[in-house]
């Protein structure tokens, strides 16, 4: 029996730091654990942040625009904390231990934040359901509890889903087709967590009590880290490749120390290892490619480099000068989906509020929908398009294109922003429908004015079919086109794009009140939206998202995808 029939060829090990045996480790027999894990750490999350602008406005006392800037600032930080996780899985711990240890943290968090809500004395006194008057000590506890929370999230996002395609060996083609569809499944697994979130914990958030609302989610988290323990024996694990940052660093130092050095014509002169893999452990060589031509300064050896010995602050391999080219080339994709993450945020503040001065009854009983459960509608479009996407629109698409997954990451990417106009637009028509009828009968202060809290469903739909699009497109895309050692890091920077338009969301309220809100005037986002203008803010995220679709299509043009040695290039590909 060949080795190559035993073992994974792409540095993998198992749970005891040997070769990973390939018959009994890896692919989908791994995967149902790390879907499952994802599944109900989703529910924990989203059951715990769905409803959170209202715990803020309704429980701490906050003013809307005030708990809109806090629900967006926090969601922030949850996604820019993945870039610590990262950094130690890629680095040191590897993604195993990275999950494992972040698990704890966030679940400290979560039992602190379920204290904080249910627990006299920790939780704010309230003279009625939605009148409290919390002391700073408890809205202190309660921040706290939640930025320990958006740190245990940074060890785990930014790991599970790379960890789950490592399952999947990029040298073999059969297992290869199936690391595709991981990461549809993978989403559909977040959106069952989401579903169950925003239609039976926000209602328990709503009716019952937040200490059970909030409860219910730290429990989920524990069973999460039940499954991801359980599979410990099936999955294979990528050898840490040391620190990405000090690499990347040496390439940035050497090319300027010898910016005055031409680089051959030949590429074949600039500095690479004779072995077969490359000096970064658990990576592969990367084919040198022709942009951004600088860095390739390097890797050129100079007679000092000869005389003085290899210094890797001097001489760089081509695999670590592609590294670096690879990050580069992914910035301006990353920076193009922040507006989109910016529509999407809307769903957990302006939508949510938008909805709470509307008819919230179901079907005109005494039964009265959340407005945060309406992200349902959301989690049942992604649920809807995920297979359907998979099942459906891949096999057709593959007719017409010739590639295997049906059409590019990018060209799905693409799809999804350009979906996502529709939603603002869509969110901005309802609004100023709802301030007609407002207008007309003087409803400005009723708490829900006689408009059906449904008709926010299309917006919500819009984002969902848009998140199947360009969210799963991102997270393939990333993790594809992220050098070997540093797929956790790629990983997690998708993710901060996710931040990056929380804290644009947050910056354009503050921006737009600042503005609106003077000289007397209540402004766009004011307490009682009867009398506000959001309709103009989603108005605004609608204009931003075509010219951030047009630049997109630019980007797409320009970008040059990451070829391994020994792999055929995309554009051959296509051509066959």
């Amino acid at each position: 029996m060949e080795e190559d029939d035993i073992y994974t060829k792409d540095g993998t090990v198992d749970y005891k730091g040997n070769p990973a045996n390939k018959k009994t480790t890896g692919t989908w027999r791994a995967c149902p654990y790390i879907i499952g894990n994802e599944g109900c750490e989703r529910l924990a999350y989203y059951g715990m942040s769905t409803n959170l602008v209202l715990y803020f406005k309704h429980q701490l006392n906050q003013h809307s625009a005030t708990a809109s800037k806090n629900n967006q600032n926090w969601s922030g930080t949850c996604y820019i904390t993945p870039l610590i996780g990262a950094f130690l899985a890629d680095s040191y711990l590897g993604r195993y231990w990275t999950i494992a240890c972040f698990s704890i943290i966030y679940i400290i968090g979560m039992t602190l934040l379920a204290m904080s809500a249910s627990i006299d004395g920790m939780k704010p006194f309230c003279y009625s359901k939605d009148n409290c008057n919390p002391t700073d000590t408890q809205s202190a506890m309660t921040f706290l509890a939640l930025y320990l929370i958006a740190l245990g999230t940074g060890g785990i996002k930014p790991c599970v889903s790379s960890y789950g395609a490592d399952q999947f060996d990029d040298t073999d083609e059969r297992e290869k087709i199936h690391k595709s569809s991981f990461f549809n499944w993978f989403y559909f697994s977040i959106n069952i967590g989401a579903l169950i979130a925003a239609s039976v914990l926000v209602w328990v958030q709503t009716n019952v009590s937040w200490g059970w609302g909030f409860g219910i989610p730290a429990i989920a988290m524990a069973i999460a880290v039940g499954f991801f323990f359980t599979g410990t024996r099936l999955y294979r694990n990528q050898i840490p490749g040391g620190s990405p940052l000090t690499r990347l660093c040496q390439v940035l130092v050497a090319s300027i120390r010898k910016y005055n050095v031409a680089v051959p014509a030949d590429m074949s002169l600039l500095y690479e290892k004779a072995d077969a893999e490359s000096n970064i452990k658990g990576s592969r060589k990367i084919d040198h490619t022709n942009d951004l031509s600088f860095f390739d300064k390097a890797a050129v050896e100079t007679q000092t480099d000869q005389l003085k010995g290899i210094n890797p602050w001097r001489l760089c391999t081509v695999t670590q000068v592609e590294e670096l080219k690879a990050i580069i080339r992914l910035l301006p994709i990353w920076a193009s989906g922040i507006i989109f993450a910016a529509v999407y945020s809307q769903m957990s503040s302006l939508f949510t509020l938008q909805g709470e001065r509307m008819d919230t009854r179901v079907a005109h009983s005494n039964f009265h929908i959340p407005p945060a459960s309406l992200s349902i509608f959301d989690t049942l479009s992604v649920i809807f398009w995920v297979p359907f996407y998979d099942r459906i629109i891949v096999p057709t698409t593959r007719k017409f294109t010739g590639r295997k997954n049906g059409l590019t990451q990018l060209q799905r990417i693409g799809i999804g922003l350009f979906i996502s106009i529709f939603a603002m637009v869509a969110a901005a028509i309802l609004e100023q429908e709802r301030l007609k009828i407002v207008k007309k009968h003087n409803y400005y202060d009723l708490k829900e004015m006689p408009l059906t809290i449904f008709w926010q469903v299309p917006q919500y739909f819009l984002i969902g079919c848009a998140e199947v699009f360009t969210f799963i497109g991102q997270l393939e895309f990333f993790y594809e086109q992220a050098p070997d050692a540093m797929r956790s890091f790629c990983s997690a920077l998708s993710l901060t794009t996710v931040a990056a338009g929380s804290y644009l969301s947050s910056l354009l309220v503050t921006i737009v009140t600042s503005i609106t809100a003077k000289d007397g005037k209540l402004g766009w986002i004011p307490d009682n939206l009867n009398h506000g203008h959001i309709d103009y803010f989603f108005w605004l995220l609608a204009g931003l998202s075509v010219a951030n679709f047009g630049v997109f299509i630019g980007i797409a043009k320009w970008y040059t995808y990451k070829t391994a040695v020994g792999t055929v290039p995309l554009n051959q590909k296509e051509a066959k």
